[in-house]
């Protein structure tokens, strides 16, 4: 329907308009703080329609918009600024409507990564990020359901929040029925909920409905990804939507889905396509966090369907105050519009509040006499993000601070080997600043594009006190970064969730390069994160113990052969379910470059190899 639009910089004199798609960021007009969008359209309406609906996804981040034909609901133009909620319009069109939709970067803390240096300008620009649709129908319509699926002692149900828009009094009732996704056969559950106004407009109706004998919906590995659709009928009009039931919660820092522990094999996400649930997936990860921005509803459905758990950031990130009753506005939106998707795991408010180790020069240079002090001192008032994180429903954990070492926060973010001291260190930095999960980790690394200028997401300052070298050297030490603190998280069984994914340039924090190709770390990762493995405690010793761990739903029992240079052994082990099997010591001969690990499992091989050369010059 939008094939054309028209873009400017309304204020730039000097702005010319040019042409531009949906979805989309507008090509030359990076940076530019306000976006105007304008198009037109014929009347959509076919014999039996009275009214279209115009449908924005990913308004970036402050809009106005503005219609010639007469809305429903009042004159003047429409302001919207929550750009993961869908703003949607109810209108008469003229025989050609004009739309114009006006964007503006945001004005509050409230822009997440995307008003950060961690992502370029030119993908940060204010737009129509993720789709614009008209979809055309009578009156009463039903306009949206919120679905919230609840699990506990009680049973399990779908507390509903319907939208209903009329164009005068309505007294009517509302069927809803839930079947099994893709279940044509079944009956399903029914019930009826009624609805009463007297005005026009919108009007909202809640109405629970309980599910009996539920099928639970589980992460991949643990079971079936277990589906409900719930249909919504008021006269002619319908709507459908997929939701999942199942429970989450944290046990004493720990993952807990339906009942069963979930050891945390994440990845943080940056970008935004469906394809990076599939790297995902290719690294082993379970989880995937939406790093201080929020996915749009395609990757929710791709996690949904395939298993994968999602941690949810409130688009908050970095120093600063911020407005606590708009932050709560924010995380009931974002809770309506995400809790139908079980994948749904946890929402976390404040992410890196507090920058304690920044060195004022810019240098990112933190010895360690500095870094005990600057930790033990970076006190954080977390009461705003805790009041907001109370603000969220009970049935699915929120987290109010991601933060650094002595920031005092809910779980950590902290970057041994990048930030500050080694990567062998990520122990004793856990000694003194304890977290059930490390939410962010890991270090930096170039591609062969970059040109050793400055790029967005990735401190170069930073990257040469480790590395000497060009593209490979950079690399190398990215993975071997990630493979040391991934492998001390997961003997540990604490939660491992790597920054990033995938970077958003030439250079970064991500284990894919920006055009989706693997650096050397995404296969580390992927090793690392195999969901039984076995590692060895301390190569760069000449002895040492040896840790596996199974995150399966299933105890097993497995043969662990190891060699090193011309030394070897087998070990018969049994490791209990999401458990860890200790043994050993094994004795490593002085003249050993490698040691390989060789797990034999009923249905495969999973193998681990330890270059030594590189561990034992690992600086203590």
């Amino acid at each position: 329907m939008f094939d054309e639009w028209r873009v400017r910089d309304p204020r730039s004199e000097a702005s010319t308009e040019q042409s531009a798609t949906v979805p989309g960021r507008p090509e030359g007009l990076a940076g530019a703080e306000t976006v105007e969008y304008a198009s037109s359209f014929a009347d959509p309406r076919g014999p039996d329609d009275e009214i279209a609906v115009l449908e924005l996804r990913g308004l970036y981040a402050h809009a106005e918009v503005e219609l010639s034909a007469d809305r429903l609901d009042g004159d003047g133009a429409v302001e919207h600024d929550t750009y993961f909620r869908p703003l949607r319009i109810p209108f008469v069109p003229e025989e050609e409507t004009e739309l114009t939709v006006t964007c503006h970067r945001p004005t509050d803390r409230f822009g997440g990564i995307h008003d950060t240096d961690t992502v370029p300008d030119e993908q940060s620009t204010p737009g129509i990020w993720w789709g614009a649709t008209l979809e055309t129908c009578s009156l009463p319509y039903i306009d949206r359901i919120d679905i919230t699926p609840v699990a506990d002692s009680d049973g399990a149900r779908l507390d509903l929040r319907t939208t209903v828009v009329t164009d005068g009094p309505l007294d009517d009732h509302i069927t809803y029925s839930v079947r099994p996704a893709g279940d044509t056969n079944s009956r399903g559950m029914m019930q009826r909920g009624s609805i009463e106004t007297d005005e026009p407009g919108r009007t909202v109706v809640e109405h629970t409905v309980d599910v009996h004998d539920p099928e639970l919906w589980w992460p991949r590995g643990l079971g079936e990804q277990h589906l409900y659709t719930l249909r919504a009928k008021l006269g002619d009009a319908e709507r459908t939507r997929t939701t999942g039931i199942c429970d989450i919660e944290f046990d004493d820092g720990r993952l807990r889905v339906n009942d069963q522990p979930v050891p945390i094999r994440g990845i943080n996400l940056v970008t935004a396509e469906e394809a990076d649930v599939d790297r995902a997936l290719e690294c082993n990860a379970n989880l995937v966090r939406a790093h201080g921005h929020v996915l749009p509803d395609e990757l929710y459905e791709r996690c949904m369907n395939e298993g994968v758990l999602v941690w949810q950031d409130l688009p908050l990130t970095g120093p600063g105050e911020f407005d606590t009753d708009r932050a709560k506005q924010l995380a009931t939106a974002l809770a309506r519009q995400y809790s139908r998707y079980p994948c749904l795991a946890c929402t976390a408010v404040h992410d890196d509040p507090v920058d304690a180790f920044d060195d004022g020069l810019g240098t990112g240079t933190v010895d360690r006499l500095r870094f005990r002090y600057r930790a033990w001192r970076s006190g954080y008032d977390a009461g705003p993000a805790e009041q907001v994180a109370a603000a969220l429903p009970e049935h699915r954990p929120s987290v109010p601070v991601v933060g650094g070492p002595g920031v005092g926060g809910d779980v950590g973010s902290y970057y041994p080997g990048w930030s500050y001291g080694e990567s062998e260190e990520i122990g004793s930095l856990l000694d003194r600043f304890p977290a059930s999960v490390v939410a962010e980790f890991g270090a930096g690394s170039v591609t062969d594009a970059w040109d050793g200028g400055g790029v967005s997401g990735f401190d170069a300052s930073k990257h040469q006190r480790h590395v000497d070298g060009g593209t490979d050297e950079s690399q190398r030490y990215q993975s071997e970064v990630l493979r040391r603190v991934i492998e001390y998280l997961r003997r540990e069984r604490t939660g491992a969730i790597a920054f990033a994914l995938r970077d958003t340039d030439s250079a970064g924090m991500g284990v894919y390069a920006y055009d989706g190709e693997g650096k050397r770390a995404s296969e580390v990762v992927r090793q690392s994160f195999e969901p039984v493995q076995a590692f060895l405690d301390t190569p760069g010793d000449h002895e040492s113990e040896l840790t596996v761990v199974n995150d399966t739903p299933k105890g097993l029992s497995a043969t662990l052969r190891w060699e090193a240079g011309s030394a070897d052994g087998t070990l018969d082990l049994t490791v209990g379910e999401s458990g860890r099997w200790t043994g050993g010591p094994i004795d490593i001969p002085a003249e050993a470059e490698q040691v390989r690990l060789e797990l034999a499992l009923d249905d495969r091989r999973v193998r681990n190899v330890y270059d030594l050369a590189r561990w034992r010059n690992a600086a203590p």
